[in-house]
């Protein structure tokens, strides 16, 4: 449907700079641990599973200071792209993956095939959850002709699909009717610079708005369902997701619409018991008051800019994994689903 994501091809990283967004489509080559950092850190790649993606492959690129490849740059690799943005609990899942490689091989056999096939195999698996959401997605979406969507939890956000948007993509391939309405998605305008970009280009109607018009639509009737993507969700079913999902959640409920999280597997984190525990990365003061090079905040405002929130798991309709469909999610529903 679109240009993938990101690739490793010929020993680089290749990327969709979604920084450049929906005005050009530039491609940017990772070529070592740093550039990949970078890329992480300043969302040229962004969305839980791509980044968790493009940190697997990240490791491949380690080099000591001489050039050559140790058992230990790779190490100090996981450690440095570890640190790149901390909510998004898919990039500690696959740096995970990579350093539980590097512990199983022993000392005198080469590591990088061997983690080459990690990395590859954590892309692929992403592919398959992707059509796999996709699938138990469109059994809640199957009589919904209009909805809402917060932030880009689509192709861009992963391999292909996406989580959020992969139902939607199942449906319109299937030739049902649907329609999205992307929030705009402040301060950096994912939905309206990704989510709409995408979804133009597969061929599916989409309406963008700001994000303060979110409640006046759900008002008027004209929204069926809401669904977003997740970047970590606790072991209660507390899910955090980039900033302003969470009202969307309240003005749901009170609206009585059905709000719908879809995220796979790797972006749940057993190890903490509510989303209070989940961390919150804050970003920089120039994204509200200067974007795009162009002020909006005096000097003398102070701003605040946390890239997400956390809506609680009683306001979730369902959450959808690529296991299936977990409805009115608590602690041992999640458990059960995901063999905790």
């Amino acid at each position: 449907m679109m240009t993938e994501t990101l690739a490793f091809t010929d020993g680089c990283l290749e990327l969709i700079d979604q920084t450049r967004l929906p005005a050009e489509l530039v491609i940017r080559r990772c070529q070592s641990v740093d550039e990949t950092f970078d890329a992480i850190k300043r969302l040229v790649v962004r969305g839980a599973p791509a980044i968790g993606i493009a940190a697997a492959y990240g490791v491949l690129l380690a080099r000591d200071p001489d050039g050559s490849v140790s058992r230990q740059s790779y190490y100090d690799a996981i450690d440095h792209l570890a640190k790149s943005r901390p909510t998004a609990v898919n990039l500690f899942w696959a740096l995970d993956r990579m350093k539980a490689v590097i512990d199983s091989v022993p000392r005198d056999e080469p590591l990088a095939a061997r983690l080459l096939r990690e990395a590859t195999a954590i892309h692929d698996e992403d592919r398959q959850m992707c059509r796999d959401i996709g699938r138990h997605g469109a059994t809640l979406l199957a009589n919904c002709h209009r909805v809402l969507t917060h932030c880009n939890a689509g192709g861009l956000a992963t391999s292909m699909w996406g989580t959020a948007l992969a139902p939607i993509y199942h449906l319109h391939a299937a030739g049902h009717a649907i329609e999205v309405f992307a929030d705009e998605t402040r301060p950096l305008l994912q939905g309206a610079r990704l989510t709409a970009w995408e979804l133009a280009e597969a061929g599916v109607p989409v309406t963008v708005l700001t994000d303060s018009m979110a409640g006046s639509l759900l008002k008027s009737g004209q929204i069926d369902a809401v669904i977003v993507g997740a970047d970590r969700i606790a072991a209660n079913g507390d899910a955090a997701n980039k900033i302003g999902t969470y009202p969307l959640a309240v003005l749901a409920r009170y609206h009585q619409i059905p709000f719908y999280v879809a995220a796979p597997s790797s972006t749940f984190d057993r190890h903490l018991a509510d989303g209070a525990l989940i961390p919150i990365e804050h970003r920089d003061r120039d994204e509200v008051a200067r974007p795009y090079g162009v002020q909006l905040v005096p000097d003398a405002a102070k701003v605040i800019n946390p890239a997400f929130d956390v809506t609680p798991a009683d306001l979730i309709t369902a959450i959808v994994t690529e296991k299936g469909i977990i409805a009115e999610p608590n602690q041992e529903k999640l458990a059960s689903q995901l063999g905790w």
